[in-house]
């Protein structure tokens, strides 16, 4: 099942199926990536410039995001 986590500005999808590498998020952002929690993306800890970024560099697809209007 997909997930989307939002913080007013943008939109991040997490599709599990796809994800290979999350070690990757971890290191990047650790502040929102935190694997051994439920929700396990907590989105707020970052600017939408830093998420961006950082979902652009994940390298199975897992995670795409959507700017909101």
């Amino acid at each position: 099942m997909n997930k989307e986590y939002s913080n007013g500005e943008i939109i991040i999808k997490w599709q599990p199926k796809l994800c290979q590498h999350f070690g990757i998020c971890v290191k990047s952002l650790p502040q929102v990536y935190k694997p051994k929690e439920s929700p396990w993306i907590i989105i707020e800890n970052a600017s939408s410039e830093e998420l961006k970024a950082q979902v652009s560099n994940c390298p199975s697809g897992a995670l795409t995001y959507t700017l909101i209007k």
